[in-house]
């Protein structure tokens, strides 16, 4: 069963806890407390990969990708481990991506997230980090806190602005061994509601010194951070969605043949059900490694 790092108090909707708690599951109807010990047995000596969903997303949601995500993964074994990071991006969704109200959860999620693995994490072997759309701001302001080294940071359409790796975060890429963006031209909510959700979006245009695309939607501005790994944008043909990455389909009967990165713009798209989640699970498993 998938174990979990839960910042939430209601699995709908509902404030941050000022506690993490810890559990294991794979959906809401099997979702039970673990102990602490349990957990840091399970990660004990190996190569941690911590991942947080996005924004809007309730308890049992979260529980059902990041489960479904890890089933996915291809991490070097009996070497790694996952652990899911649960936070209450559902808490104050109302108008777009980038009103106040929402950076705020995500930040202060971080903040608690940062103190437990701290505290806790010492015997692991390394820690990494992943994330879609919002869920990139609760792992940055996560490894700001740290005080624990961090591996690898993979950020798939990170719902942040694009020069955030070197303004705001720019402490928080030095400290990273290697960062990854997973980024799709084609994703409509960060195209569309990221630069025009904040209030005072009206009066903005692009060019304008205030104005900033999506981290997920073009990519990091240059300079890029000297740790930064390309190449990071999807194929247009793909047409890649922002929820793509962690959608959930039924099992496939054999194995899918994807590429493990980022493949060159005229790659056409796979045809087999499910395969976005299998790409981005497959990506994050090659740059994970």
């Amino acid at each position: 069963m998938t174990q979990f790092l839960d910042l939430r108090i209601q699995p709908v909707g509902g404030g941050l806890a000022t506690a993490v708690s810890i559990n294991q599951g794979t959906s809401i109807s099997n979702y039970a407390g673990l102990s602490l010990s349990d957990l840091l047995d399970s990660i004990q000596g190996r190569h941690v990969l911590i991942a947080s969903h996005g924004f809007n997303v309730n308890r049992g949601d979260g529980i059902d990708c990041l489960s479904n995500w890890e089933s996915l993964l291809q991490l070097p074994q009996p070497y790694s481990a996952f652990v899911g990071l649960l936070w209450p991006g559902d808490s104050v969704w109302a108008h777009g991506l980038d009103y106040p109200d929402e950076p705020k959860v995500a930040d202060e999620a971080g903040k608690l997230a940062a103190a437990f693995i701290d505290a806790h994490f010492h015997g692991a072997a390394s820690i990494s980090f992943a994330s879609h759309s919002l869920g990139a701001r609760v792992v940055l302001e996560t490894i700001s806190q740290l005080s624990l080294p961090v591996r690898r940071l993979i950020l798939m359409a990170p719902a942040i602005d694009d020069n955030c790796l070197t303004t705001e975060f720019q402490a928080v890429a030095a400290k990273v061994g290697a960062i990854s963006v997973l980024a799709s031209m084609e994703d409509s909510v960060l195209s569309e509601a990221f630069p025009l959700g904040n209030l005072i979006a009206g009066i903005l245009a692009a060019g304008h010194p205030w104005w900033h695309a999506a981290l997920g939607h073009c990519g990091p501005i240059k300079p890029w951070p000297a740790n930064f790994q390309a190449p990071f944008e999807l194929p247009d043909d793909w047409k890649f969605k922002h929820s793509n990455y962690l959608q959930i389909d039924k099992p496939q009967p054999g194995p899918l043949t994807l590429p493990v990165d980022v493949p060159p713009q005229s790659t056409p798209p796979p045809t087999s059900n499910g395969w976005q989640e299998a790409f981005s699970s497959a990506f994050a498993s090659t740059r994970f490694r």
